[in-house]
């Protein structure tokens, strides 16, 4: 599981160090934007055919890790 993200770079050459998904210039938060408004995993691949469903799933990993160490704030 955690191979999976090896699929997520951060490189301040790339979109400001934003991360992206390896090889691409597609960032992180697009996929989660795409998965958000009701996109499926499956289908994110078929927009942007330079991806994988592996990619999208290490989104979403990426994600949940970053969370994961996130203190908790009261909106």
């Amino acid at each position: 599981m955690e191979k999976l993200l090896d699929r997520i770079v951060v490189d301040p050459e790339i979109l400001a160090g934003k991360p992206v998904i390896k090889g691409t210039r597609i960032p992180v938060y697009l996929i989660i934007e795409l998965i958000a408004t009701g996109m499926n995993i499956k289908d994110v691949p078929k927009e942007y055919p330079e991806l994988k469903e592996e990619d999208v799933k290490a989104v979403l990993l990426y994600a949940s890790k970053l969370l994961e160490r996130e203190i908790a704030v009261t909106l």
